[in-house]
């Protein structure tokens, strides 16, 4: 019989629980014990979720991130909050956040640094390690989880982060190599599995999903050395990759000493056959055959075709599974009441993913006939997308058909242009200005609110909107910010706004999906060809220069990150897709440059969050992806001055893509990464202006004046100073105006400082 589990479920909840218990806890309305209960009851109503499942994972959910947890997990906590009063709870958040709860507002804790889990736009705290790092197990949280589960006769499988993923993904802080700590770390996993035992546990997912990286002799022996350790353990291990395949490590993945392997039959499903000859005939082979990653339905009589063959040869041995945590898609599709009959039946969010696993499992166990009803269903609604009219659109097909490379150029050289825009706008040196976005007040989500029920009409919807771009160019002036921005009251999502606008997009009601702690996003649907029927911003942004004598920036969303932040078709290639918004989006920028707009700033946040995992496939796509961008930002005139954005992403390895991009001004996160990212520019001479980021808007503390001129000067050192901008990491929507305007205060008085020194 083929055994089904999962490798992990939506911590957030369906109608996101987890984010309200938290920032009501944060803001001081609640306590901690009132945070454990509603943790508690999420994780109750999720393993019931998942009852139909042979194993269901246990020590997946956590209060901010699973990176986090585990260095919480084998005491690595960094020193700047190991002595600080109160309990383990407020030191976790002080590393997420920088501050626990209703803590008053200081610069001295700094968070943990945060970047992008593998591909995808979640985020994870980055451990933090030294030549002089220890480690220590506290178990505490696992152990708790998993006698609640006990105690509700759940059949649980404890899901870990393995010790060589969790090396790989930290980050030294001095000159010392990490791999060196690993006989530090692996007695501490060791303990750690003995409790696991103790408790009756049998099998134990250990999470190495860097198996589908790139990875040198050194890091390939490390896994050697790390499994001969722990399989002296006493419960089976189940090595878990995915969101990629093995390839060179495929034969280091089926001799490791385990009992199972889990591989993403997805992206892999070339290498199953493979995997079935060398995997040893005492292991198991789990197969992630459910795409964790997309919503769409899965092809079940195509899944079926493959995966039959397989099942006859391996037997009992043959464990079934999403392809990866199911952390990347939302809960429920059955919430959705607003998606068209054809749109609902394309769709499968998390607990519809595991009603296909559960068809797969029982075809395979008993036959296709027992599940017939099923099968029909499926093939009838895998049909009716593929043949779909509101798909397929010839026009955009036609326009794809006719980029050629003059849809990318800008008409002179950035020199030339930088001179053009110097006389033109006259900004002063040290240039201040922010990302986009300004705080999210309640009364603007309740305006949006209203007017999506139609309790407001447009008109007093627009007449709302505008009074709170006007609040916001007014605090701007006020500042004394050199470029502003409308503050994107009307945008709910900076990629959600622009996919309801765009044809060839669809949206859901409560389709969230995790990005951060508290942080959700709820990724716009693209099912079909794109086209932008109207004007997205303009009004918008030309209303808001009305207001002001300085120059106002537009703020559009690139086609790259429109594409890596929406749930993407999986019937055409990618950089299709994405040609397709680039003509879209392209349309926007030269509408704006027609009003008279004279900065656009395209972000492309998730440009990096894009790449394959592997270098060797790297090229590919950043022929297509940089393309995309030159496609919509390039046809404006030299006086026209294009910024992009990008965020929590170690991109030093791609600083020649980021080049090749030629926007006129890049914005990038510094500050919580302590201008470490700047590095790149030791060894490349970036040759347009950047603007590194000196305020952290992921955490609520306020950086002081001085600490944000130490940030500057460390620029200055990689950067000619003619050519640094002062701005904040990202948007500030998650902030409240009480952190933000002393914040943006001490930036523009930093600037000044600056201007004065120079």
């Amino acid at each position: 019989m083929v055994t089904t589990h999962n490798l992990g479920f939506p911590r957030i909840g369906a109608k996101r629980e987890l984010k309200f218990a938290l920032e009501n806890y944060w803001q001081g309305l609640s306590s901690q014990s009132e945070l454990s209960t509603a943790g508690a009851l999420l994780r109750q109503r999720h393993w019931e979720n998942q009852s139909a499942m042979d194993l269901v994972p246990v020590g997946d959910f956590s209060f901010y991130d699973q990176m986090l947890d585990m260095s919480f997990t084998l005491g690595n906590i960094p020193a700047r909050v190991r002595d600080l009063a109160g309990s383990p709870l407020d030191n976790y958040f002080r590393v997420a956040r920088g501050r626990s709860a209703n803590e008053s507002a200081c610069s001295c804790v700094h968070a943990g640094e945060m970047t992008k889990w593998f591909d995808t736009n979640y985020h994870y705290i980055v451990p933090e390690f030294s030549a002089d790092t220890t480690f220590s197990l506290d178990a505490s949280r696992l152990l708790d989880q998993l006698t609640q589960a006990q105690q509700l006769d759940v059949r649980a499988k404890p899901v870990i982060i393995g010790p060589v993923t969790y090396l790989w993904l930290g980050k030294a802080k001095d000159d010392s190599d990490k791999l060196a700590l690993l006989p530090r770390l692996l007695p501490v996993y060791v303990a750690l599995l003995d409790q696991l035992a103790a408790r009756g546990i049998e099998w134990v997912q250990i999470d190495e999903p860097v198996l589908v990286t790139e990875l040198n002799a050194e890091w390939q022996q490390a896994f050697d050395t790390a499994y001969a350790v722990l399989k002296t353990s006493q419960v089976k291990l189940l090595v878990a990759t995915y969101f990629g395949q093995l390839q060179d490590n495929l034969a280091l993945a089926c001799r490791l000493p385990v009992h199972g392997l889990h591989v993403d039959a997805i992206n892999a499903r070339d290498e199953v056959a493979q995997l079935v000859a060398q995997l040893p005939a005492d292991k198991v082979l789990s197969l992630g055959v459910i795409n964790g990653r997309n919503i769409w339905k899965t092809d079940l009589h195509a899944t079926l075709e493959w995966l039959e063959p397989v099942h006859r040869v391996l037997q009992d041995r043959l464990w079934i599974a999403p392809s990866c945590s199911l952390l990347h898609v939302p809960v429920d599709l059955d919430s959705e009441q607003k998606l068209d009959r054809d749109m609902h039946s394309w769709l499968a969010f998390a607990l519809q993913k595991l009603d296909e696993l559960h068809t797969l499992a029982k075809a395979l166990n008993k036959g296709r006939v027992s599940v017939q009803e099923a099968l029909i269903a499926n093939h009838v609604a895998v049909e009716t997308r593929r043949t779909s009219a509101r798909v397929h659109v010839p026009a955009v097909k036609e326009a794809i058909a006719r980029i050629d490379a003059t849809l990318g150029k800008r008409a002179s050289g950035y020199a030339q242009r930088a001179a053009k825009q110097s006389a033109l706008l006259k900004l002063p040196a040290y240039p201040t200005t922010t990302i986009g976005s300004f705080p999210q007040t309640a009364e603007i989500r309740q305006a949006r609110n209203q007017f999506r029920q139609g309790v407001l009409n447009e008109a007093a919807y627009n007449t709302l909107m505008q009074r709170e771009i006007a609040h916001c160019v007014r605090e701007q002036e006020a500042l004394g910010l050199d470029v502003l921005v409308h503050g994107e009251a009307e945008r709910n999502d900076m990629v959600e706004y622009f996919g309801e606008q765009l044809d060839g997009y669809a949206f859901s009601q409560f389709g969230w999906v995790q990005s951060y702690g508290s942080r959700c996003v709820k990724p716009p649907i693209l099912f079909g060809d794109i086209r932008r029927p109207k004007a997205m911003t303009v009004a918008w942004t030309t209303y808001a220069q009305s207001l002001t004598d300085k120059p106002m920036k537009g703020m559009l969303t690139g086609p790259v990150t429109i594409l890596n932040w929406s749930f993407v078709r999986d019937d055409q290639p990618r950089s299709v897709s994405c040609h397709q918004l680039a003509l879209a989006i392209r349309e926007e920028v030269l509408d704006l440059e027609k009003a008279g707009v004279r900065i656009i700033q395209i972000d492309e946040a998730a440009l990096r969050e894009g790449l394959p995992l592997r270098q060797s496939q790297w090229n590919d796509y950043l022929q297509w992806a940089v393309e995309s961008f030159r496609i919509t930002a390039n046809g404006v005139q030299d006086e026209t001055q294009i910024h992009t954005h990008m965020c929590y992403s170690e991109f030093n390895d791609i600083i020649a893509a980021i080049a090749e991009m030629d926007a006129d001004v890049i914005t990038i996160e510094t500050s919580r990464s302590d201008m470490e990212l700047l590095a790149a520019f030791d060894h490349f001479n970036y040759p347009n202006e950047i603007g590194p980021g000196v305020y952290d808007i992921h955490t609520p503390n306020i950086p002081s004046q001085e600490h944000m001129v130490q940030l500057i000067r460390k620029a200055e050192e990689r950067i000619p100073a003619s050519r640094l901008w002062i701005n904040p990491d990202c948007g500030l929507k998650t902030r409240n105006w009480k952190e933000v305007i002393p914040a943006l205060k001490n930036m523009v008085e930093a600037a000044r400082t600056l201007r004065r020194a120079a």
